[in-house]
């Protein structure tokens, strides 16, 4: 089977992991990834991340749930999957005394249908290191090395583990091209990262896990738009903020004042700047730094992680 004879290359429902005394890592998550498309995994360490990724990739088994990836369980099924699968881990733990190219060749060696290994190591800007021993390398170009492998057999579908971690800003640019042309061309990614501006960036959906449970999930823009946007400006002399229209008729839900500076909190952000500098033209006064913006995804993601938090606690208490 090819990735086009499925809907979804990725189908998660209802997926758990227990360990050995009871504790339960994942429990009870839903999503789907379909053809093509860059998913992100997002979550504070121990939120859960890791057990989702290693049954996905065939890993561990499920405790419950089921995971298909291209129609198949990756773990009972691995031979089914795995030629079709690449994977990125956080680490690669390859042989220090190989050189690049050595390391690439032997990789290459357990890999159906692998590329050349030069064009591999040319597409993560490895090609001119071929002769260094791996122990000899950044810690960003190991990174890069086990991106390299990862794309060895031209999967169908990649997982990404915490991929530019360790990278420059321009290798990390560079990383993020080339995930987006894999995109591009078809190739269906998975990825986990602790950088919210790479998921921003790269994801056309992203899940953030919170002890093990989902606890907002959809495109970039959807899981900011959960969280309220920002307006801030310096009152002016002789003004304060009972001043202002009331915060209600803006639409404001919430504020907070640092001296002189205001911050509102709005989910209608259009209509709160709009009737704000309506009444501030009327008053015939200026707004001194007015700074008017959504919520970013790592305010989003901050402001998923306490309100989960806090229903977490509620439901303990109950």
């Amino acid at each position: 089977m090819r990735t086009e004879e499925h809907e979804h290359v990725i189908d998660v429902a209802d997926l758990r992991r227990a360990y050995q005394g009871g504790f339960e890592a994942v429990r009870g998550i839903t999503f789907q990834v379909g053809p093509g498309e860059v998913f992100a995994l997002l979550g504070t360490n121990g939120a859960g991340k890791t057990s989702t990724v290693e049954m996905l990739e065939g890993l561990a088994p499920a405790s419950g749930g089921r995971v298909r990836v291209l129609g198949h369980d990756p773990y009972r099924e691995r031979a089914a999957v795995r030629p079709r699968m690449g994977v990125m881990l956080q680490e690669g733990g390859f042989p220090s005394e190989l050189t690049v190219a050595e390391t690439a060749r032997m990789w290459a060696g357990c890999t159906s249908g692998a590329q050349p290994p030069q064009e591999a190591l040319a597409l993560v800007g490895l090609e001119r290191r071929g002769k260094v021993r791996v122990k000899q390398l950044s810690g960003g170009e190991r990174r890069r090395l086990d991106l390299a492998l990862a794309l060895l057999g031209t999967p169908e579908v990649l997982f990404l583990d915490e991929p530019t971690t360790g990278l420059d800003a321009e290798a990390r640019r560079n990383t993020w091209e080339l995930v987006r042309s894999l995109r591009d061309t078809g190739t269906t990614v998975l990825l986990t990262t602790h950088y919210l501006e790479e998921a921003e960036d790269l994801a056309d959906r992203l899940a953030v896990l919170h002890e093990g449970r989902i606890a907002s999930a959809g495109t970039p823009a959807e899981v900011t738009a959960s969280q309220p946007s920002r307006i801030s400006f310096e009152l002016p002399e002789g003004y304060a903020l009972d001043d202002l229209p009331p915060l209600a008729e803006l639409g404001v839900i919430g504020h907070e004042t640092a001296g002189r500076v205001v911050h509102l909190r709005s989910h209608v952000l259009q209509q709160s700047a709009t009737r704000l500098l309506t009444w501030a033209e009327g008053a015939g006064i200026e707004l001194h730094g007015l700074d008017v913006r959504s919520a970013s995804l790592e305010e989003a993601f901050l402001g998923i992680a306490r309100e989960a938090s806090g229903a977490t606690v509620q439901e303990v208490a109950a």
